[in-house]
């Protein structure tokens, strides 16, 4: 693949320590006992905590992306409806294993022909700290040490998901063989996030797990954007609908299956067996779309 020449404008890691490890050793550690799948898919859903709660199932989200893509687009959430796409104007991120280029020329199509379109408000940079895409690139950078990157974040709408139908067709007129991994977290339940109808204790983590994150995992594998985007803003089952209905729109227009799970679990399930259920805690999915 053709490089860029230096020097590159980078972005640089904005996650305190706690998020990922900052060694590139530490990291090469956590990540030895994953293996690649042996199906490769097109569009991967991944969660974004901090690794020591959900490092391992995001690992399962990126691993079963096809590892001869030649560029990975991350997109992450955390932007309410009405706000524009953020894109990283960077040249690169400069993270663990050294500096993963963005793929400009795809970030260039894509900003061009989303002013375009009339079912966004235009585009912007993404000047802020957020760890829905920065703590899953250097799980990214390690399994896909080759490809380029495409940072982006996207609102929680409908027009999210357009946005993945038109990566797909901005990937196919540059040759490029894109993969997208969307990152959310699902549900947040307890005091610390002021949600929780289901009191506490066992009780409430069996509903969080059994029901809320249930009927939502169930609507991605179903493939219906609209009930995606109903179960996360009535049930409050996801915080970065927008980057799951961008990678629901990759998925469909790469004529991708449905959704399968990969990997589930909720940060609960740090504090060991037999611990108390923790007073707030989230769920995390990983799932994957093949071809």
């Amino acid at each position: 693949m053709i490089r860029y020449a230096s020097p590159m404008t980078l972005r640089k890691r904005a996650l305190p320590q706690g998020w990922y490890p900052q060694d590139a050793e530490q990291i090469r550690g956590f990540l030895a006992p994953f293996s690649r799948q042996t199906r490769t898919a097109r569009a991967a859903v991944a969660p974004h905590a901090g690794w020591a709660y959900s490092g391992a199932i995001a690992g399962a989200g990126v691993t079963a992306l096809d590892p001869q893509a030649d560029t990975v687009v991350v997109i992450g959430g955390h932007l309410p409806a009405g706000l524009p796409p953020l894109f990283a104007e960077e040249d690169g991120f400069a993270g663990p294993f050294g500096n993963m280029e963005m793929d400009r020329e795809l970030r260039s199509l894509v900003r061009k022909e989303l002013q375009g379109k009339p079912f966004l408000r235009g585009t912007a940079s993404d000047r802020y700290q957020d760890n829905t895409v920065e703590v899953l690139v250097p799980l990214v950078h390690y399994f896909f040490p080759q490809s380029w990157l495409l940072w982006l974040r996207l609102p929680a709408e409908m027009a999210s998901f357009d946005v993945g139908n038109l990566l797909f067709h901005a990937g196919r007129s540059l040759n490029r063989n894109l993969v997208v991994l969307g990152s959310t977290d699902l549900t947040h339940y307890g005091e610390h996030y002021d949600f929780s109808p289901m009191g506490t204790g066992k009780k409430a983590l069996d509903w969080v797990r059994e029901v809320n994150d249930r009927r939502f995992i169930e609507a991605l594998m179903e493939g219906n954007p609209a009930r995606i985007l109903e179960r996360a803003l009535e049930d409050r089952a996801a915080c970065s609908v927008g980057a799951v209905l961008a990678t629901l729109g990759f998925a469909q227009a790469a004529a991708a299956g449905p959704g399968e799970l990969l990997a589930y679990g909720t940060s609960a399930d740090a504090q060991g067996p037999g611990q108390d259920v923790p007073a707030s805690f989230v769920g995390y999915a990983a799932l994957g779309w093949y071809t």
